[in-house]
């Protein structure tokens, strides 16, 4: 692949060989933005949340800092810009889960216009109990499938149904003898109703697992004793299908109101109805058919979804395959439990026919450098009106724009470092809508960022 002097991405951004926590990290690097064609480029303002509840930020093109709201946290989970200027994502962490007391819509100042906090009473780590969300890693917003920009499918700001991913604790001793935090799908009103839900452990049987996976998730899910519940899928990403050209052509497992949901502890993507069976599914294993061996095993995945109409490749799956390690089957000498078979130490996105599993594009680093392109754990991408693709290398902290050919005509690397741990500038999801979007801001004045030649790079001695 052609990055020319964009390599100086590759050796200067955070990189990981990953699945054994080994770090492919420079001491000194830039942040901020290092790439910056504007005849090239989908220009807009870029939002995502930093480390350790610091709060979520908006960059422009250039890498400016142009909104800061600290009432979002940094709890995994996507964090949005809605037309209008409202932000919405997690609000304070319910530690030590993965998970916030409340999901929350803000205006451009801050003032809370929505929230909900009503799926369960939960007891805190100082022994209060309050009502929270429960909510981690994903949410959407009637009017839009994915959670971000399409001309076609604009978020609804002030009414709508929201899809929130949440926690249940539950006991099943089919699956395992331990208490699970087990992963809940709810649909709830403008009004904080709750109309539809749907729990993971009540589909078990349709999930694929083999008789070996089930008999390790049953003698060794990982237990969490900080959390007394062992996270057995940890869902990552729930997206509604959206309207799409499969289903208008007859195929009702892509119906638009259908939610797809990405397990990254098993390598599964799969598709539920609204009666709740799953109806479509790629994994645990890609070994099932030709298609699938050919794709690849697929391996701790995120943000699995239909591209939506209005945008290149629409109705094509998409999704940021993370590489590391995971999966549950036959335990083997780098496995001896059987937890996370499959090891992989460099990334990929993928763009793939959900209905033939057929591979229509890749972007990952071939050869020996393919450590270059890697995130063990978080991540995206998000497919943009002039076909180019935004991919949030999310473990360290990395935002890239690819055009024609993979060349990268955008990069940004974040400057916004953890409090509790000063090595990690980690970004869960970054996602970009167009200037108008928030009309409280000019447009701002873009200007190029041409990268230097890695090779005559220096660091004057004092």
């Amino acid at each position: 692949m052609k990055h020319r002097l964009v390599r100086v991405v590759c050796a200067l951004s955070l990189m990981f060989i990953t699945g054994w926590g080994l770090r492919a990290v420079p001491s000194i690097y830039p942040t901020g933005t290092t790439v910056f064609d504007p005849d090239r480029t989908w220009s807009g303002y870029t939002i995502f949340a930093t480390p350790d509840s610091q709060g979520t930020v908006v960059v422009d093109m250039n890498g400016t800092l142009v909104k800061r709201w600290t009432q979002i946290a940094s709890v995994p989970s996507p964090v949005r810009i809605l037309p209008g200027g409202f932000v919405m994502g997690g609000s304070v962490q319910r530690k030590p889960h993965q998970e916030s007391i409340a999901l929350v819509q803000l205006d451009w100042e801050g003032n809370e216009v929505w929230r909900f906090d009503r799926t369960e009473e939960v007891t805190l780590e100082d022994g209060e109990t309050t009502w929270a969300a429960r909510h981690h890693h994903d949410w959407q917003r009637q009017g839009n499938a994915v959670g971000y920009y399409s001309p076609a499918a604009l978020p609804l700001v002030h009414a709508g149904r929201t899809l929130v991913l949440a926690h249940r604790n539950v006991t099943v001793p089919d699956i395992s003898d331990k208490r699970l935090e087990d992963d809940l799908l709810l649909e709830v009103t403008w009004d904080g109703e709750i109309v539809w839900e749907w729990l993971a452990s009540d589909h078990v049987d349709e999930l694929g697992f083999t008789e070996e996976a089930r008999n390790t998730i049953h003698r060794s899910v990982d237990w969490n004793e900080d959390r007394e519940s062992a996270d057995w899928l940890h869902i990552n990403a729930a997206a509604y299908v959206g309207e799409n050209k499969w289903f208008d052509g007859g195929d009702t497992r892509f119906h638009p109101e259908n939610i797809l949901w990405s397990s990254r502890e098993a390598n599964i993507m799969a598709i539920v109805d609204r009666a709740g069976s799953v109806v479509w599914r790629m994994g645990p294993d890609f070994r099932e058919s030709a298609a699938l061996r050919d794709l690849g095993q697929i391996v701790g995945q995120h943000q699995p979804h239909i591209i939506p109409k209005g945008l290149p490749g629409a109705g094509n799956l998409l999704v940021f395959d993370n590489g590391g390690a995971a999966g549950y089957g036959a335990p083997n000498p780098t496995a001896p439990t059987g937890r996370r078979i499959a090891v992989r130490i460099h990334s990929r996105v993928l763009e793939i026919d959900p209905v033939s599993f057929e591979k229509v594009w890749e972007y990952s680093i071939s050869g020996q450098e393919r450590f270059q392109f890697a995130s063990h754990y978080v991540s995206s991408a998000q497919r943009l009106p002039n076909g180019n693709t935004l991919i949030t290398e999310g473990a360290g902290g990395r935002i890239f724009e690819i055009a024609e050919q993979d060349e990268i005509v955008w990069e940004y690397v974040s400057p916004y470092f953890g409090t509790e741990n000063s090595r990690t500038n980690r970004i869960f999801r970054a996602h970009r809508v167009p200037y108008d979007w928030v009309p409280q801001l000019e447009p701002p004045v873009e200007r190029r960022v041409v990268p230097p030649d890695i090779r005559e790079f220096r660091i004057e001695p004092q």
